[in-house]
């Protein structure tokens, strides 16, 4: 899933719990809290993974100098 995706994802999250919020629809509201975390996680695994391949690829790379 790319970032901009997962920033959708918390963007849509915060619309459905702010109206469920004013128009006191605890489900609704529920959801979009749901909506943000997931997005969130998926952002910080994302994150994540490309830290890991970063170290990979440097790792990588000062072991071919040698």
């Amino acid at each position: 899933m790319a970032e901009n995706e997962n920033k959708f994802e918390q963007a849509k999250g915060n619309v459905k719990e702010t109206v469920g919020n004013v128009t006191d629809n605890k489900q609704l509201e529920n959801e979009g809290k749901e909506d943000k975390a997931s997005g969130k996680a998926k952002e910080v695994v994302e994150n994540a993974k490309n830290k890991a391949n970063e170290f990979i690829d440097k790792f990588k790379g000062n072991k071919e100098d040698k």
